[in-house]
């Protein structure tokens, strides 16, 4: 390879290994503030019953995930490449006399890939059980309300039935009072109609004897029958508004 033996072409690797290791503690910075904010936007989710929505979604919060992975990944396929030029360039013939301070250098950039490869996995493991145990506690949430809801249907069915009920032993009540009270007019009424009567065959008697008394008899029970006739309208009057509030 041309070049090979320039000392040029070393720095020229140690100045983007370098490059590259710079950004992606910047990136890794980042990656790991996201996911905290990520962890913490979801706690404040769960705690805030209100309908509130935070300045940055977890949906936003998952696309930027997405995103900052793949540039991560392709700085870290960046450095490797990097560090296997570097390795090729310390076997090369001619470097002999600087292999033990050249191998010393390239063991340091791979010591700070190693370290970012795995400070990457291991936010990146984070964020994925983080999501994955909040889409679970999300899922039984969701269940959970939608069983209090449920739950809160039937209650008020329940009481709703409960009222209905208690509306209906109160009109049987009303009607059962309301038989009594026309059982026992009946009654009295019959126990009115066998005395007037007996008044009324004692009165026919003697107006048979003086047909003077006869005309104030007949008076009188035209009298008689025209309150009859007031106090059934009455009676029935008030039967059917008892009858209509017992059913209403």
């Amino acid at each position: 390879m041309a070049g090979l033996g320039s000392s040029n072409y070393w720095e020229d690797l140690r100045k983007q290994a370098r490059q590259l290791e710079n950004e992606l503690d910047l990136k890794l910075v980042s990656f790991s503030k996201l996911c905290t904010s990520y962890s913490s936007s979801r706690d404040g989710r769960r705690s805030d019953t209100s309908d509130t929505t935070p300045l940055l979604n977890n949906s936003t919060q998952d696309r930027m995930f997405e995103t900052m992975s793949v540039e991560i990944e392709q700085l870290l396929a960046k450095l490797t490449a990097v560090n296997d030029k570097m390795a090729e360039y310390t076997n090369a013939p001619g470097t002999s006399s600087l292999n033990a301070a050249l191998m010393h250098t390239l063991q340091r950039h791979r010591d700070i890939l190693q370290d970012y490869t795995h400070e990457f996995h291991k936010t990146k493991g984070n964020f994925l059980a983080i999501r994955e145990r909040e889409d679970l506690l999300g899922s039984v949430r969701k269940d959970i309300e939608t069983y209090k809801s449920g739950s809160g249907v039937n209650n008020r069915r329940t009481e709703l039935f409960l009222k209905e009920h208690e509306h209906l032993r109160n009109s049987d009540r009303l009607m059962d009072d309301t038989i009594s009270i026309a059982m026992a007019t009946k009654e009295n009424m019959t126990s009115q109609r066998g005395m007037l009567k007996s008044i009324q065959s004692r009165v026919n008697t003697l107006a048979n004897r003086f047909p003077t008394i006869n005309n104030l008899i007949q008076r009188i029970n035209l009298r008689k029958r025209r309150d009859s006739l007031i106090l059934g309208s009455v009676i029935g009057l008030c039967t059917i508004l008892l009858l209509l509030y017992a059913f209403h």
